[in-house]
């Protein structure tokens, strides 16, 4: 069942490559945090109670529900609906991911440790490799934020791989910085909107003092 919803997880990642409407985007970022919510009770449920709570907590709340909701809130602020597309083609996009999925298994394939989950580990090297790919690809700050939090899904599973015997510590860390880094760029992306008129990053040049 685990394995079905990870392999549902990086399914969602290829589908990033087809879309450029912002509402999908956030509906992506939804089902991730759903998918994360089924794939931590079903690896986390033997731990303490309290533990576990705040981890299901920090994953359909946040993550699935919270974080959607801010950004829905930031696109209408900024009237953004679809963007630009990318400096690279679909078809790029698409094989590059599908790489990051597949360099993601073979090195977890070759990891032997008793201590790791390499099923983790493959997904989450193949989200945080398709979030800083998405930043690279794009030049909207709204699109960076997106990828910024599809890195923090990859996260996410990388503690599941190597953090089991102290969950509550590293998704504590992980809860913290999707609330700084949602709040502090969600407020910079709705100034350079409210400035700009629009959120390109090359718009930041023309920033001053």
């Amino acid at each position: 069942m685990v394995f079905s919803l990870i392999l549902l997880f990086e399914l969602t990642l290829i589908y990033l490559a087809f879309t450029e409407r912002v509402k999908r985007f956030l509906t992506i970022l939804m089902i991730q945090g759903l998918l994360l919510f089924g794939i931590a009770y079903l690896q986390l449920k033997h731990i303490n109670i309290l533990y576990l709570a705040f981890i299901l907590s920090e994953t359909i709340i946040v993550k699935g529900l919270l974080v959607p909701l801010f950004l829905n809130q930031m696109r209408k602020r900024n009237n953004l609906d679809r963007l630009a597309h990318s400096k690279v083609s679909t078809f790029v996009t698409v094989m590059a991911i599908s790489a990051a999925i597949v360099f993601g298994f073979l090195l977890s394939s070759n990891i032997h440790d008793d201590h790791l989950q390499t099923k983790f580990l493959a997904a989450s090297i193949a989200a945080i490799i398709t979030g800083i790919y998405f930043v690279m690809i794009h030049r909207n700050i709204f699109t960076h934020l997106v990828g910024y939090l599809i890195t923090e899904n990859g996260v996410f599973l990388f503690s599941l791989a190597v953090g089991s015997e102290m969950p509550m510590l590293v998704n504590a860390a992980i809860l913290l910085d999707i609330f700084v880094g949602v709040l502090v760029l969600g407020i910079f992306a709705n100034r350079v909107g409210d400035r700009f008129k629009k959120m390109h990053v090359d718009d930041l040049a023309q920033l001053k003092d």
